[in-house]
């Protein structure tokens, strides 16, 4: 990749805003990005690195994450949404990045390639291994070929992909039809209603504000009804 590409280079997002924009307890967010030390009781300390692109913090609430972050972190979140345990995730990242390349997570070939990938690392760790059972946790087989799980395709779904194969834009689908995208091109990397390219939280602010819908809509390049889908997602 570009060594002056935003995606990678340039942190956007501070663990509170990736956390509640993905929808992800923040503790988790936080062993993604740090890694973890555990020390089990008559058993060898366990100790992991981390799996998710993010910058060292010098700052209290600093951001940290750049796009390419927050992309891999979307991708994990859906094999946690699949109800694949994640301390027991980690080989089949390991196996990822080796055979589908750096920031795999975020990269087009997760989408096109990643279940075959997975799949023949599931045959090379046995019938029955912990490691065949995260697998199956993640993708099926149709049609003659492995596929990720539904839950799991719906995430990958919602991932614009740039010419360089990487992630280049997300919707956020608790968003409803307000059509709202992650996009670190526009508005900062914040929330983005995707057509009029307005952020959600100035179209939002003059609603709490005392706005009519109607006015705030016409000012904004958006539907009364994106509005509506907006409020409610951030509510929720």
């Amino acid at each position: 990749m570009p060594a002056d590409d935003l995606r990678f280079e340039v942190p956007l997002y501070t663990l509170t805003e990736a956390s509640r924009y993905l929808l992800i307890p923040r503790p988790t967010l936080t062993t993604w990005i740090e890694g973890y030390e555990r020390h089990p009781p008559a058993t060898a300390t366990v100790k992991k690195g981390p799996i998710v692109t993010a910058f060292h913090e010098r700052q209290r609430r600093q951001a940290r994450l750049p796009f390419i972050g927050v992309a891999e972190a979307y991708v994990l979140n859906a094999f946690r949404r699949a109800g694949v345990p994640m301390q027991r995730i980690r080989p089949s990242i390991d196996w990822l990045l080796k055979n589908v390349g750096p920031h795999a997570l975020a990269s087009r070939d997760l989408y096109t390639d990643g279940a075959e990938v997975l799949w023949h690392f599931a045959q090379r760790a046995g019938e029955g291994s912990p490691d065949e059972q995260v697998v199956k946790g993640l993708i099926v087989p149709r049609s003659g070929q492995y596929v990720f799980k539904d839950i799991v395709a719906h995430y990958l779904k919602q991932i614009r992909f740039g010419d360089d194969k990487f992630a280049e834009m997300i919707r956020l689908p608790q968003y409803g039809d307000a059509d709202v995208v992650l996009d670190p091109y526009r508005g900062y990397g914040q929330p983005v209603f995707d057509r009029s390219g307005a952020k959600v939280a100035d179209a939002l602010g003059p609603l709490r504000a005392g706005e009519t819908f109607e006015a705030v809509a016409e000012d904004y390049g958006v539907t009364e009804a994106q509005l509506r889908d907006a409020l409610d997602a951030i509510a929720a």
